[in-house]
């Protein structure tokens, strides 16, 4: 074999490996179960601001730390959607972010398409969770629900570059209350 096919072969190699690694480590190694505490799991913010829990089973989650947008959770509820509209913040522009195949539960294109289809609703569940980062629940007609980060208009402002303006909270003060 010559100089030339083994250079060849030792760069296909060192490009699989990389591939393979980066997509290992998108897809799996960052994320994290979230262990559900089986009393505060899902929180949703009332019409007077006030954060309080639902009533949830069956919960599973993920996180990761690389990212603030990266957590997902899908639970059940017996709360409807009407039930919960009466009581808590609606949370107005949510659209689920995709989750790693393995995380079955969480399919962002079926949840999208019931919120688009008014067969479920989402909420606010904590606005500003970090700066620029709200927690948003969904809740189905049929009793399932599911819990993603939104960036909010504070975040995309603050990460494009444009001045955040009045209506943002202030930054340092939201990292001392966390």
């Amino acid at each position: 074999m010559t100089l030339g096919k083994l250079m060849a072969i030792a760069i296909v190699l060192c490009g699989l490996i990389a591939g393979v690694s980066i997509y290992y480590l998108q897809v799996y190694h960052f994320y994290e179960d979230v262990v559900p505490t089986g009393t505060d799991d899902v929180m949703l913010t009332t019409q007077d601001g006030s954060r309080t829990a639902i009533p949830y089973a069956d919960f599973r989650g993920i996180d990761a730390d690389s990212s603030p947008i990266r957590y997902r959770a899908c639970f059940t509820t017996t709360l409807t959607p009407a039930e919960a509209a009466e009581t808590y913040k609606p949370y107005e522009g949510a659209e689920p972010r995709n989750a790693p195949g393995w995380f079955d539960c969480f399919d962002a294109d079926a949840i999208g398409d019931a919120i688009e289809a008014g067969t479920a609703r989402v909420f606010t569940g904590h606005r500003n969770m970090e700066f620029g980062i709200d927690r948003v629940v969904a809740i189905t007609d049929d009793g399932r629900g599911y819990v993603w980060h939104e960036i909010n208009d504070c975040g995309d402002k603050a990460y494009d570059g444009t001045p955040l303006g009045d209506d943002c909270p202030d930054r340092d003060s939201l990292e001392k209350d966390q």
